[in-house]
């Protein structure tokens, strides 16, 4: 008389677990790539509010906000001079954005450029509203 198992086998349990593993896998890489391209989104997001405290800036001093010269490096307290002089001392470029920015002068108009603390991306943003993305 022989007796039957009603439960699973172990290369049943091990394929299950292999398919999870690979579901993982894949929704994890997803969900990362969505974070990453949310946070650009947010990045550019206050580089065009930068803009507008930029058209707000002229008007009242005659030229737009520049932190230095012909270029820049993002630095926190590049960033945080920015959202004091444009944005009214707002904390708009916090810490938890994972980036930095700075804007320099650029012929007659200015550049936003936000570069990742961690990472290769670089964003810049001309005064036209056109968005330049490298290493992103």
């Amino acid at each position: 008389m022989t007796t039957r198992s009603s439960g699973f086998s172990l290369i049943e349990l091990l394929v299950v677990v292999a398919i999870l593993g690979v579901l993982s896998a894949i929704g994890i890489s997803s969900y990362s790539g969505y974070v990453k391209s949310s946070e650009r989104k947010a990045v550019e997001n206050i580089m065009q509010q930068l803009s507008l405290g930029q058209t707000e800036y002229y008007s009242g001093n005659g030229s737009y906000y520049s932190a230095t010269g012909s270029n820049c490096s993002p630095t926190s307290n590049t960033s945080t001079a920015i959202e004091t002089n444009l944005l009214g001392g707002t904390d708009a470029i916090s810490a938890d954005l994972r980036y930095e920015m700075c804007i320099y002068s650029h012929t007659s108009n200015y550049m936003i450029k936000a570069s990742e603390k961690t990472g290769t991306c670089q964003i810049t943003m001309t005064a036209h509203g056109t968005f330049t993305r490298t290493g992103c």
